[in-house]
């Protein structure tokens, strides 16, 4: 039986975001970095395990660390038509990004897209995705507020649409201590913090102090 998704609840009051020239609004930063972590183009969608946090599978979730021990990433596919897979990553900085992919889809990489994302527990509509192909899959990536995987860990169910069409309908059993687990592996991992930016790519102050790197013994 369908899960009934209550209407959304847990929106965040934000301008829309446009990935045109010059463009204003944290969260398009946000996106872009999240397609740099996934790739806008052919990648590998599951990044490789960083030394000292080895993959673990939770049931249905794999969880593993980026390489560069900036975050950690839980992913999870699902039988359906086109083989279903999503993917929440979730960075030291606190930053999120989440991606579906599907063999049957025809987004093109860069695609800007408006998405309604409703989960059991809270709901974001007309979000701003892009266009990504990863193994031989199309999909988007997205990047959402820092409740997000609060709310994904709540959820029985993630529903997905684009203006009236069903993009995906997804279970989430699992996905409480999925996160959990995700956010155990993040607190683990040592990697270089990533230096404030503006939507430009320039940090805030690009002469601070960097931490020197550690003599090997």
């Amino acid at each position: 039986m369908e899960p009934n998704l209550r209407e959304p609840n847990v929106i965040v009051a934000t301008s829309p975001c446009r990935i045109v020239p010059r463009p204003r609004g944290s969260h398009r930063g946000a996106i872009l970095r999240a397609a740099a972590v996934l790739g806008i183009g052919t990648v590998s969608a599951l990044p490789a395990a960083a030394q000292g946090y080895a993959a673990k599978q939770l049931g249905d979730w794999t969880i593993a660390a980026s390489k560069d021990g900036s975050g950690c990433f839980i992913s999870r596919s699902f039988d359906q038509p086109g083989s279903t897979t999503l993917l929440l990553g979730m960075d030291r900085d606190g930053s999120n990004h989440f991606s579906v992919l599907n063999e049957n889809w025809s987004i093109r990489p860069q695609d800007r897209l408006k998405l309604t994302f409703r989960l059991t527990q809270g709901g974001y509509p007309n979000h701003q995705a892009i266009g990504i192909v990863a193994d031989g899959k199309q999909g988007f990536v997205a990047a959402f507020d820092p409740k997000f995987p609060t709310s994904f860990a709540g959820s029985k169910a993630l529903h997905i649409d684009r203006g009236t069409t069903p993009v995906a309908r997804l279970p989430l059993d699992g996905s409480g201590a999925a996160v959990a687990e995700l956010q155990r592996c993040v607190a683990a991992q040592h990697g270089p913090a990533k230096a404030a930016a503006s939507d430009d790519g320039i940090p805030r102050d690009p002469f601070a102090e960097r931490p020197k790197p550690r003599r090997k013994r």
